[in-house]
C-alpha cells in the first residue's frame, strides 16, 4: 500500500462494528480454519509440548473471539495514540456481567497480555496488574498507527474453568504505513545475540521446534528461567492473528533440562499458512524477543531458509513485569 492513511476515532468505531482491521501487510499462503476454538490448556503443556490429553494435538486457534465459555473480555481502552506511552485497561467479565477477581496462576503470573500490530511488525508481551475490582492495567507505547490486536491468556479460579485466550481488536491513531512481513527465516537477530531455528510447524500435526541461542558466535549455555522456563514461544497466523501459545519441552526444575543453548517446543499449526514466531528467552537479567516468519505446509522447511529481520520488541516496553 504506497499512500499513507489516518486512522481516527470513527474509523475505529467502524472497524469494531464490522470486523475491519487496520495494517495488515502482505499476506503469504492460505487462511484457513473458519470456525475459533481456544487453545490447549496450560495445565502440563511443559511436559506434553503443547499436546492434549489422551495423545492427541490440539490444533486449534485461540484469540480469534471476544466471548468463550461464558467469558468475556471488555476492552476499556479501544483506542490509543501512536508514539506515546498510555494505559491500557480492560477488564474480563463472567457470564452474569461480574468482573472476574480470581485467576489461576500460570508460568508466575494471573494473565499474560499478547499484544500485536496485524502487520505483526510489532509484539509486546506484557503482563498488567489486576485492581482489586478486576480491572487490569499496564502502560504501552506502541510505535506505530494501525490495527493491532490484543490477547488475554488466562484461566479463571472458578471450578472446572478452562484455559482461555480471548482477543480484542485495539486501534493505534496516526499516520500509518503498513510494513511489509518479513520473508521467511531461519536465523533472528536480538541486539548482538543471534537465534536459530530448525524443525518444521506443521498443519495438524504436531513437530519439534529447535532454536539455539548464540552470543558473537558463541552458544549461550546459561539461559536464565523465565517464567518458569528457559523460553516461550509464541505463533500468529498471518491475516487473521490466530493465536498459537507453546511451552518448551523441560524446565529449570526437571532435572534434566540443560539451560541453553538450545530450547525445544513441539507445535501443531491451525492451518497451512505463514505464521510469526516470537521467542522470549532471558540473559543476563533482560528478556529479549526474537522473531521469525515461517510456512507451514511449505516445501522447505523453516530450518531450510535465511532469516528475516526482527520485529520491534523494545525489552523496556515488551517485558514489563
Amino acid at each position: 500500500m504506497e499512500s499513507t492513511l489516518r486512522i481516527t476515532a470513527f474509523a475505529a468505531v467502524l472497524a469494531a462494528s464490522f470486523g475491519a482491521a487496520y495494517g495488515v501487510g502482505d499476506v503469504v499462503g492460505p487462511v484457513a480454519d473458519p470456525a475459533p476454538a481456544a487453545h490447549s490448556e496450560h495445565r502440563g503443556a511443559s511436559e506434553r509440548g503443547g499436546q492434549t490429553q489422551g495423545g492427541g494435538h490440539d490444533a486449534s486457534a485461540g484469540g480469534l473471539q471476544i466471548s468463550e465459555h461464558g467469558y468475556t473480555l471488555d476492552l476499556r481502552t479501544p483506542v490509543v495514540p501512536a508514539a506515546r506511552t498510555t494505559e491500557l485497561r480492560f477488564t474480563v467479565r463472567d457470564s452474569a456481567g461480574r468482573q472476574v477477581t480470581a485467576y489461576r496462576r500460570e508460568h508466575g503470573e494471573e494473565l499474560h497480555l499478547i499484544l500485536a500490530s496485524k502487520d505483526l511488525a510489532t509484539y509486546r508481551h506484557l503482563h498488567p496488574t489486576r485492581a482489586a475490582d478486576g480491572t487490569w492495567s499496564t502502560p504501552a507505547n506502541l510505535p506505530a498507527a494501525g490495527g493491532y490486536r490484543l490477547f488475554a491468556d488466562f484461566t479463571p479460579a472458578a471450578e472446572g474453568a478452562k484455559n482461555l485466550t480471548l482477543g480484542a481488536d485495539l486501534a493505534v491513531s496516526g499516520a500509518y504505513q503498513p510494513a511489509p512481513l518479513p520473508a521467511a527465516a531461519a536465523t533472528a537477530g536480538v541486539d548482538d545475540y543471534t537465534v536459530s531455528l530448525k524443525g518444521p510447524l506443521r498443519p495438524g500435526e504436531a513437530g519439534t521446534l529447535t532454536l539455539t541461542v548464540t552470543r558473537a558466535g558463541r552458544p549461550v549455555d546459561d539461559l536464565e528461567p523465565y517464567l518458569g522456563a528457559y523460553g516461550h514461544l509464541v505463533a500468529l497466523r498471518s491475516g487473521d492473528l490466530a493465536y498459537l501459545h507453546v511451552h518448551p519441552n523441560g524446565g529449570p526444575d526437571d532435572g534434566r533440562t540443560k539451560p541453553g543453548p538450545d530450547v525445544s517446543f513441539t507445535a501443531t499449526a491451525p492451518s497451512a499458512g505463514t505464521y510469526r514466531l516470537f521467542l522470549d528467552f532471558k540473559h543476563n537479567g533482560t528478556v529479549r524477543t526474537a522473531a521469525f516468519t515461517v510456512r507451514a505446509g511449505a516445501t522447505a522447511q523453516p530450518g531450510e531458509s535465511e532469516a528475516g529481520k526482527p520485529s520491534d520488541t523494545e525489552e523496556a516496553d515488551g517485558h514489563r513485569h
